[in-house]
């Protein structure tokens, strides 16, 4: 399936809490305010708590369209951030997956625990199996998913990621190049002009 229209809408996936080393909410707080100051709009899982929070409120602040969605049975556990432009409450996380991919025309994976990794990796398996051609970025924040991309080389390497089935995705160890990366997946080069944009499979 061919997703190339422009990207505007970010879903960012990221912890609802905020985790031990500050590096990882001075990161939220950057790619909610660099998504306002380049226009787009910020898509999240609509609660205040954690990296969730930060990268929402900073967005705002910013004078972004941001989109929260969440279920139900969350609401009461994460509180909703009441100050979002559009607060969807739907009622199993199902819904609340399906619509955060519906709205959005690319992803960003920050750090986070369970939740954020359920997320990244279904995006990276309906990529897998063609489903979808939005880009994705790893936010490799201090080295926060090293591990997961060992993982990664190591399941091809051991045959489990065979040819044609490649997983496609981006990695930016530093927040300030996830939204050039972005642009640039979907910015054709000029004429005699190449495209210096690191992919990983």
């Amino acid at each position: 399936m061919n997703d190339s229209r422009k990207i505007e809408r970010i879903c960012v996936y990221c912890g609802s809490s905020a985790g031990d080393d500050p590096i990882f909410t001075q990161a939220a707080e950057a790619l909610g305010a660099a998504i306002a100051r380049e226009r787009m709009e910020l898509v999240f899982g609509g609660g205040s708590c954690g990296l969730m929070g930060v990268v929402a409120g900073a967005a705002l602040a910013n004078g972004a369209r941001v989109t929260g969605i969440i279920p139900g049975f969350l609401d009461e556990r994460e509180i909703a951030l009441p100050t979002v432009t559009e607060l969807q409450v739907v009622p199993d996380m199902h819904t609340r997956k399906r619509l955060m991919f519906e709205k959005s025309d690319a992803f960003v994976a920050l750090p986070g625990g369970i939740g954020t990794l359920e997320e990244l990796t279904e995006q990276l398996t309906w990529i897998q199996l063609g489903r979808h051609s939005k880009p994705l970025v790893i936010a490799d924040i201090g080295g926060f998913w090293k591990p997961l991309l060992l993982l990664f080389a190591h399941m091809h390497n051991a045959g489990f990621i065979r040819p044609g089935y490649e997983v496609r995705y981006l990695v930016a160890e530093r927040i300030e190049d996830v939204i050039p990366m972005l642009r640039a997946v979907h910015t054709p080069p000029q004429e005699g002009e190449a495209q210096d944009i690191e992919q990983h499979f």
